[in-house]
């Protein structure tokens, strides 16, 4: 029931014209990438899939459907009998994505893949945007190899979209999350010491910091500003000895506070302790203070809101569909494996349709892509295409099956996501890691015949 009404209300019209048993073909891409970024990062397929296979209506779903009027009892029918049972290709998890990338194909009838419409999009509109935006602050913090980063941003979003912001900014790179659910879940490492409301509910600074070390032990980190952070670091060190693992500090000028802090822990034998940034930073802000003698950032606000860029402006739109109902029992036979490209099966050949609205205009037809690279495997061009693709030997086809008649078949584990992501990141060329706005990374070419220029 997480999905719009309308679904339902087109269900039942196609149900009663016989159209909604024709084989139909829909992608879901982005027609641009918000504020002039130059790449975007595929993340939530994983959650995808998991909702796919739950997406069903039960005995009280239909009781309400029923109760309220909604769909007429033809339509209750085919919802009590949902499984979608056709299939589903897309980018790989953490692979990147320009305008035009048909990162999610779906094929099946049109009655069963039009249903999945808005779950689809709501899932991947929000991790690829959290998704990117983390790739960025990764980057800035300077990338795989750099200064590690946090996400803790639990208390700045929905309870429910905290825990896929964790999961999508570990994908792009974040080494961490504050959020528990998280990391039961989906395994993702959680990290977390003390608040402000700690220091304050004891009787001195002293005394909080003295009860934190002797529960946690001297590698804790402790938070420095709730008063005064030159003090309070003087006194870190003194209860927790030079052993002591990190201070935080939340607020204030934090390149300035963070150079201040450095310096008096080194005088007092501290060298080793760290300092850990956090307060409303953004790409941007990670980036100002790369001079700064910081060894981490915890990040909030910004990632879980997607910098600025909250949705990934994803869109799932029709571009194919047969002229004859699929046969019952007949399935998708030709949309299996090698035969991705025959265009026919159940149902017959398949028509490209696409919206001509001004503003907004389609590209019908089922797609291919490829990202065509040098001999380097540096990428050159997002080649999109209306016949399976015959990639140079240094090209990387992107469409990877996810869901064959019905069973998922494409999931694996989430260090797989993030690994990835890191060698899609590498092949880009290295004016697509600026934080400046600017143009796709690289260009999105449309070869209608599928044939290399």
């Amino acid at each position: 029931m997480l999905t719009d009404h309308y679904e339902l209300t087109m269900l039942q019209a196609a149900l009663h014209s016989g159209a909604a048993h024709r084989r139909a073909v829909f992608e879901v891409f982005a027609r641009h990438l918000p504020h002039g970024r130059r790449y975007g990062v595929v993340a939530g397929t994983g959650r995808l899939l998991d909702a796919i296979e739950r997406f069903r209506f039960g005995p009280e779903e239909l009781s309400f459907l029923r109760d309220s009027r909604i769909v007429d009892e033809t339509t209750l029918r085919f919802l009590a009998s949902y499984r979608f049972g056709g299939n589903i290709w897309g980018y790989a998890e953490g692979d990147v994505y320009f305008p035009g990338s048909p990162i999610i194909v779906v094929e099946g009838t049109f009655a069963e893949s039009v249903l999945l419409e808005t779950v689809t999009l709501s899932i991947m509109n929000h991790d690829c945007a959290i998704a990117s935006a983390a790739s960025r602050m990764v980057t800035a913090a300077g990338g795989p190899g750099g200064r590690p980063l946090i996400e803790m941003g639990s208390r700045r979003t929905h309870e429910d979209a905290a825990v896929a912001a964790a999961r999508a900014a570990y994908i792009a790179g974040f080494a961490s999350t504050s959020n528990l659910r998280a990391r039961l879940v989906y395994g993702v490492p959680s990290a977390g010491t003390a608040a402000h409301a700690f220091t304050l509910v004891h009787d001195s600074e002293r005394q909080a910091f003295t009860a934190q070390v002797s529960s946690l032990g001297s590698g804790t980190t402790l938070l420095v500003d709730t008063y005064d952070v030159q003090r309070a670091v003087r006194t870190a060190v003194e209860v927790a000895g030079p052993s002591l693992g990190a201070v935080r500090i939340d607020s204030g000028d934090l390149g300035a506070l963070a150079i201040a802090a450095r310096s008096l822990l080194d005088s007092l034998g501290a060298a080793d302790t760290r300092i850990i940034l956090t307060g409303d930073l953004d790409e941007y802000s990670i980036a100002g203070l790369a001079v700064a003698p910081v060894n981490g950032y915890g990040v909030g606000t910004s990632l879980v809101t997607g910098s600025g860029a909250p949705t990934a402006a994803l869109v799932y739109k029709l571009v194919a569909r047969s002229d004859r109902a699929v046969p019952p029992g007949a399935g998708l036979g030709a949309g299996r494996g090698a035969g991705l490209g025959a265009g026919l099966g159940a149902g017959g050949e398949l028509r490209p349709v696409a919206k001509r609205s001004v503003g907004k205009p389609g590209r019908g037809g089922r797609k291919w892509a490829v990202r065509h690279r040098t001999d380097a495997g540096e990428a050159l061009a997002e080649r999109i295409s209306l016949a399976p693709p015959d990639p140079a030997p240094a090209d990387r086809v992107l469409l990877h099956e996810l869901v064959r008649e019905g069973k998922v078949v494409g999931r694996e584990p989430l260090s797989a996501a993030r690994e990835r992501h890191q060698t899609a990141l590498a092949e880009l060329p290295p004016y697509a890691l600026q934080l400046s706005r600017g143009y796709p990374a690289i260009p999105t070419v449309f070869d209608p015949d599928g044939a290399e220029d």
